[in-house]
C-alpha cells in the first residue's frame, strides 16, 4: 500500500487492540454544501469504514500534493484558518474535517475535470498543535495546547516500510504492539528524523501529573471521527499504570485534537503509585507544604511526592515540648477547606487519619498547649512592665 494509507493507519494503538473502543453517540451524516468533499466521497465507504486513528485535518496543517507528472499542480500547501486549501485550477477547497484518505480521493475526483486518470499523492509535512481537554483526578483539569517535537527513531525505517493496515490479531502480543507504537508515533522525513506526536502522558504532565486519589489504571480518551465515517464519538480505556510500572508504551496513545482524557479518581490514597508517578517525569518529583506553630523551624518544607505529616514535622525540627494538637488544612479543586485537628503521634503509620499523605499547598499548625499558651499570654502582659522598668532603671542609673 502506499505512504498515504500508512499515515492514515499510523500513530494510536487505539486500533490494534481487540475491543478496545466503542462508540459513545452515533451522529447523523452531516449536511455538506454540494461542493463539500464529503460529498465525493462513495455511500459504500460512509458504511464501511470505521476509522479509530485517522489524523483530521485542520486549519494549520501543511500538506505535499504531488500530481504524478504534472509538476505545475503540484507543491506544498497550507490549510487556511478558514480550512480552506488552495490550489491550481481548483482554487479555494474546504477540507477540514478530512483525513488524508478521504482529502485524496476528494481531489482525485476534482482533478478529473482537467486531468485524465489523475494519480495523486499526499504526505502531511507539517502538523497543527492539537487542543486536548484534561479532566478528572489530575492537579489542574483543563485545556491544554500540545505540539509535536521533531526527534530521531531507529525504528524510522520501520515506520516507512511497515504501512500496512494491522490487524488486530497481528498486534495480540505486547511486544509486537510497542514495536508498532514506536514505529509509527511519527512521520517519517528521512533516514532517521520523525515527528514525535503528543501522548497521554505528555497530557497527564502537563496538567501537573497526578493526586493521591488517582487511579491510573482507569485512564479514558474520547475522540471523534470523522464525518465519512458517521461521525460521533468513540471512547477507550486504557491501564495507563502499567506504562509507569512495566513500560506497557501499546497504553500510552497517540492524542489527536479535540481529544478528552480523563483519569479515574480512587477512594482511598494511592501511595505506591504516587511513589512510581514522582519517580518519574509524569509528576513534579517534590510538593512544598507549610508549617507553623509550635516547631523548631517554621515554614515551607520540601518533601518527595508521597510523603507524609510526620516527615513534614520531622524537617521542620519536630514540635516543641509544650505543644498541643495538630491542625491540618487542604484547600481542595472543588474550592472547600478540609480541616482536620487531631492529636500528635511520632509513630502513627502513612496514610492514616493521623498522617495523611500530602499534597503541595498543605498547611500544618501545631497549635499552642494550654500551658504553653498560658506562658505567652503571661509574656504578653508582662513584657510592657518589663521593658518601662528596665528604661526607669536606666535613667536613675545615669543621674
Amino acid at each position: 500500500m502506499g505512504w498515504t494509507h500508512a499515515f492514515h493507519c499510523a500513530a494510536c494503538l487505539i486500533c490494534t487492540i481487540p475491543g478496545l473502543l466503542a462508540p459513545v453517540a452515533a451522529a447523523p451524516p452531516h449536511k455538506a454544501p454540494d461542493k463539500s468533499p464529503n460529498a465525493a466521497i462513495s455511500p459504500r465507504q460512509q458504511r464501511s469504514r470505521v476509522i479509530y486513528d485517522s489524523y483530521i485535518l485542520g486549519p494549520g496543517d501543511t500538506l505535499l500534493i504531488e500530481l504524478l507528472d504534472l509538476p505545475e499542480l503540484s507543491g506544498t500547501v497550507a490549510i487556511g484558518p478558514d480550512g480552506t486549501l488552495y490550489l491550481p485550477r481548483l482554487r479555494a477547497l474546504f477540507v477540514e474535517g478530512l483525513t488524508v484518505e478521504e482529502l485524496r480521493y476528494f481531489l482525485t475526483q476534482q482533478f478529473r475535470t482537467y486531468v485524465k486518470n489523475p494519480q495523486l499523492y499526499i504526505r502531511p509535512i507539517g502538523y497543527r498543535p492539537i487542543r486536548v481537554y484534561v479532566g478528572g483526578e489530575v492537579r489542574r483539569p483543563g485545556y491544554y495546547t500540545l505540539s509535536g517535537v521533531q526527534g530521531t527513531s531507529q525504528d524510522a525505517e520501520t515506520a516507512d516500510n511497515d504501512s500496512d493496515v494491522v490487524s488486530d490479531s497481528t498486534l495480540s502480543t505486547g511486544q509486537a504492539a510497542t514495536r508498532r507504537f514506536r514505529a509509527r508515533q511519527g512521520l517519517v522525513g528521512g533516514s532517521s528524523s520523525q515527528t514525535l506526536f503528543p501522548t497521554v502522558f505528555d497530557a497527564i504532565r502537563q496538567a501537573e501529573g497526578v493526586t493521591p486519589y488517582s487511579d491510573l489504571a482507569q485512564v479514558q480518551v474520547t475522540r471523534r471521527q470523522p464525518v465519512s465515517a458517521g461521525g460521533g464519538r468513540l471512547r477507550t480505556e486504557l491501564n495507563f499504570l502499567s506504562l509507569i510500572t512495566q513500560g506497557d508504551e501499546s497504553q500510552n496513545i497517540r492524542l489527536f485534537d479535540g481529544d478528552v482524557v480523563s483519569v479515574g479518581k480512587s477512594p482511598v490514597v494511592l501511595r505506591e503509585q504516587l511513589l512510581k508517578a514522582g519517580q518519574t517525569n509524569l509528576s513534579p518529583q517534590f510538593i512544598q507544604v507549610y508549617v507553623s506553630g509550635r516547631v523548631q523551624t517554621p515554614g515551607g518544607v520540601t518533601l518527595p511526592q508521597g510523603s507524609s505529616l510526620n516527615q513534614a514535622l520531622n524537617l521542620a525540627g519536630g514540635p516543641k515540648l509544650l505543644r498541643g494538637k495538630v491542625e491540618f488544612i487542604r484547600f481542595t479543586r472543588e474550592g472547600e477547606i478540609d480541616r482536620r485537628v487531631f492529636s500528635y503521634n511520632p509513630n502513627a503509620a502513612s496514610d492514616t487519619a493521623g498522617n495523611p499523605i500530602l499534597v503541595s499547598g498543605d498547611i500544618i499548625r501545631i497549635r499552642e498547649s494550654a500551658l504553653s499558651g498560658s506562658i505567652t499570654v503571661l509574656n504578653e502582659l508582662t513584657g510592657p512592665f518589663v521593658g518601662i522598668y528596665s528604661v526607669y532603671s536606666l535613667f536613675r542609673g545615669v543621674r
